[in-house]
């Protein structure tokens, strides 16, 4: 069954939610493999637990193709080919589709240099970062990508929207262990959060937001009119400022208050990406690699617990864990979120593939 009953709301099975998300990005205009690819990475991110960059954001990115402020059909291109160094042209295409592009080189390059970077500059937002560094540590490298991303933020001392969150992340092969990976966006919450706060009709804690007149707000509509504070005050921002530096100003695509996100439908992004791989071969041979890592881990969660603490985890163990827990008990979905899919499956006549009774 694709659809199970738990707490009287549906549950959806992780492979149909995937068919059918493919199926409104292929209805959208993309091809069969990207649409996988796109659909793959919203409910990888469900599945991991981060619903913010899951199903959620489907109608966001659909809108921005059925405008064609994301070109459907485009095709990355190499512009610049150094060897360990390049430069790829999204051409506006679906930021999933120019990055998984730029990891399939980062990883192909590493392994003939040693150590690789792929700038990608005329992109969009691509969802999780953790994706993408993932598919790199499964193949023997250890991985960095960042990007930029729409204003949401202010500099430090200042009010108005200037900064983006400018996520990163960094992920490797962890031996017998799920990889290490670490996915984190530079405000205090990915905006994201905020906006699952308003589909579910709750509060946010204070210190995620300041509403539009600069005063801090538990209310995420207010939050959205205004900005979303840095993580860790002005360390924060500083490590948000020189993502974009190395996203979007080395990468030659757009930067600061230039770059659009998802939440709107009609402006090219203009997203910049860097995905740097290292091969783990050209450091030390993977079997010792994998050994070092695990020790690392088990002197980590041998470390004395704190006050009201279980156990420890290292980064990307949680996701590991909750991706393993939800395939076999399927998906539980916010009611508006479940709303705007089946809103999208009759906008594009897939209801038949919808994976859940309207």
């Amino acid at each position: 069954m694709t659809v199970a009953q738990r707490d009287a709301s549906p549950v959806v099975e992780a492979d149909a939610l995937t068919r059918f998300a493919a199926l409104v990005y292929e209805r959208a205009g993309m091809t069969r493999d990207d649409a996988h690819l796109a659909a793959d990475t919203l409910v990888k991110a469900d599945l991991w637990g981060h619903q913010t960059h899951g199903v959620m954001r489907l109608p966001w990115y659909v809108g921005r193709l059925a405008s064609r402020a994301v070109i459907a059909d485009a095709v990355p291109e190499l512009v610049m080919d150094s060897g360990a160094v390049l430069v790829l042209d999204g051409h506006d295409a679906m930021g999933q589709v120019s990055t998984a592009r730029a990891t399939e080189l980062a990883i192909d390059r590493a392994k003939a240099h040693g150590i690789a970077a792929v700038a990608v500059r005329n992109s969009n937002h691509f969802g999780t970062a953790m994706y993408f560094t993932l598919m790199a540590a499964r193949a023997g490298c250890v991985a960095f990508l960042s990007t930029n991303a729409s204003p949401a933020m202010p500099p430090w001392g200042g009010r108005s929207k200037t900064v983006g969150t400018n996520p990163w992340s960094w992920a490797a092969p962890a031996g017998a262990l799920p990889p290490m990976v670490l996915d984190i966006a530079n405000t205090g919450v990915a905006r994201g959060k905020i906006y699952l706060a308003r589909q579910k009709g709750v509060q946010i804690p204070l210190g995620w937001a300041l509403d539009a007149d600069g005063q801090p707000t538990t209310d995420p509509v207010a939050a959205l009119s205004g900005v979303t504070l840095p993580m860790a005050g002005h360390k924060g921002y500083g490590i948000a400022v020189m993502m974009d530096m190395l996203s979007g100003v080395l990468s030659g695509s757009q930067f600061g208050t230039r770059v659009n996100g998802p939440y709107q439908t009609e402006k090219p992004g203009g997203a910049g990406h860097m995905m740097i791989a290292l091969d783990i071969e050209a450091f030390q041979t993977q079997g010792e690699f994998a050994e070092r890592m695990e020790q690392m881990i088990a002197e980590l969660k041998a470390t004395p617990l704190a006050a009201g603490h279980d156990e420890i985890f290292y980064p990307g163990e949680l996701e590991a864990r909750s991706e393993v827990r939800l395939l076999e008990t399927g998906l539980a979905l916010p009611q508006d979120t479940l709303t705007d899919l089946a809103t999208l499956a009759k906008d594009w006549d897939c209801l038949d593939a919808l994976p859940f009774a309207p």
